[in-house]
C-alpha cells in the first residue's frame, strides 16, 4: 500500500488502520505478559508480536468465538473446552480425531473473509470473550476486525498464521488466553517440525518443483506466495504456480503439463485415485513415476485445509518424501509415525495406533 510517495509494508498498514479504531484499547500489542497489555503511547509501534488487538480483552478470556477455519484449528488445539463452536463443517470422520472438549461443538459458521455467515446479532447473542481470527492479514480481514469491535464492542484478535511463524503464534496466542504452558509445549513441537524441514531442504538450486493439485479434478492449485501453499516453500520445494496475485485459482490441463512438474502433492483422495488411471494425467512423467503423493487429512490437512497448526507434520512428512531415497530423508520418513503420533497425542489430545498412522502415510485408510 503506498501513501505520500511512501510504501508500507502489510503490518504497518494493520497497525496504521488499527490506531484508528475509537474503541478503548483499540491495539495492544503482546510483548508485555498477558495480564499487562493495556496498551501504552506507544500502542501503535511496530514490533514482532503476531496478534494485532481490537478492543481490550480480558487477561483469560473464557468464551472464545473463531472468526474462520484458521482460527478453528488453533483454538481447538490451545483451548477446546473453551471454544464456542465451529466456523466450517466438519465430517464425522474428522470429529473422531478431535479433542473430547472440541468434538461435539456446533456449527456456528464464519465472520471472516468473503462469505460471512454469522450476523453481528448472533455473535452478541453468543456472548463471545474474545473473537479471534488466524492467517492471512490484510485489509479485508483487518476491516473485518475493526468493523465487529467497534459495532458491538467485543474484543477481537487478528492473529498472523504464516506456516513459519506457527511457534510465536502458539506461545502469544498461548498468552493471550492465560495459557502459557500449554502455548510453550505446543511451540516446542513447531520449533522441531519446522527445524526438521530445514535440515532436510536442499540448496536453492536442487529444489523440486512441485504442482498443488486440489479438488476431485486437481485442476485448482495455491500459487507461490499463498499461505495455501506455503508448504511447499517451507519443505524445500518449488511451486511451478508462479505469477500473478498470490491466492487459489482454477488452471488448464495444459498449463500443468507445461509446467511438468517433478512431483504431484495432493490431499484429495478422489484426485489421487483418478490420477493414477486418467490417461492425461499419466502424461505427466511425476505421475508415471510414481511421484504423486498423497497426503493425510484427519481431522484437517497436513498440508491446508485449514492452513494453520495442522500442517505441522505435513512440513517435515513433506520435506522427507520430496528427497525420497536419500539418506537423511529415508530416517526422517523411518520417524514420522512415531512424530506423527506425538503430534496427534499433544495437539488433539487422541493416539492413533501406528498402524492407523502408516495407512495415512502409506496413502491407505
Amino acid at each position: 500500500m503506498v501513501r505520500s510517495g511512501r510504501t508500507f509494508t502489510r503490518r504497518e498498514w494493520v497497525l496504521r488502520m488499527a490506531a484508528s479504531v475509537p474503541i478503548a484499547g483499540a491495539i495492544a500489542r503482546l510483548d508485555a505478559p498477558a495480564q499487562a497489555r493495556t496498551p501504552g503511547p506507544n500502542a501503535g509501534v511496530a514490533t514482532d508480536s503476531l496478534i494485532h488487538l481490537f478492543g481490550q480483552a480480558a487477561a483469560a478470556p473464557a468464551r472464545l468465538f473463531a472468526a474462520g477455519p484458521p482460527a478453528g484449528v488453533l483454538l481447538a488445539c490451545l483451548a477446546p473446552e473453551r471454544l464456542l463452536g465451529w466456523p466450517m463443517s466438519l465430517s464425522d470422520a474428522a470429529r473422531s480425531w478431535l479433542p473430547a472438549a472440541a468434538r461435539d461443538k456446533p456449527l456456528l459458521g464464519r465472520l471472516a473473509g468473503r462469505g460471512s455467515t454469522v450476523s453481528l446479532e448472533t455473535l452478541l447473542r453468543l456472548k463471545p470473550d474474545l473473537v479471534i481470527d488466524a492467517g492471512t492479514v490484510d485489509e479485508t480481514h483487518a476491516s473485518t476486525a475493526r468493523r465487529v469491535a467497534e459495532q458491538t464492542g467485543l474484543p477481537y484478535a487478528l492473529v498472523d498464521g504464516r506456516l513459519a511463524d506457527s511457534a510465536a503464534q502458539l506461545r502469544q496466542v498461548g498468552r493471550l488466553l492465560g495459557l502459557d504452558a500449554r502455548g510453550e509445549a505446543l511451540a516446542a513441537f513447531a520449533d522441531e517440525a519446522l527445524a526438521d524441514a530445514a535440515r532436510l531442504a536442499p540448496a536453492d538450486g536442487g529444489r523440486p518443483s512441485v504442482y498443488l493439485a486440489r479438488g476431485a479434478d486437481g485442476l485448482e492449485t495455491a500459487s507461490a506466495g499463498a499461505i495455501n501453499a506455503e508448504i511447499i516453500e517451507a519443505a524445500g520445494g518449488r511451486n511451478v504456480a508462479v505469477g500473478g496475485r498470490p491466492g487459489v485459482a482454477r488452471v488448464s490441463m495444459e498449463q500443468v503439463l507445461g509446467w511438468a512438474p517433478d512431483w504431484v502433492l495432493t490431499q484429495d483422495r478422489n484426485f489421487h485415485r483418478l490420477a493414477q488411471t486418467d490417461a492425461v494425467w499419466r502424461t505427466l512423467r511425476a505421475v508415471r513415476e510414481g511421484r504423486l503423493l498423497l497426503a493425510p487429512a484427519l481431522p484437517f490437512g497436513w498440508l491446508d485445509g485449514p492452513p494453520s497448526v495442522n500442517r505441522l507434520p505435513g512440513v517435515k512428512w513433506l520435506a522427507a518424501s520430496l528427497r525420497r531415497g536419500q539418506g537423511g530423508a529415508r530416517d526422517a520418513l523411518q520417524q514420522m509415525s512415531g512424530d506423527a503420533r506425538r503430534f496427534y497425542r499433544l495437539f488433539y489430545d487422541v493416539t492413533p495406533s501406528p498402524e492407523t498412522i502408516q495407512g495415512w502415510l502409506d496413502g491407505r485408510g
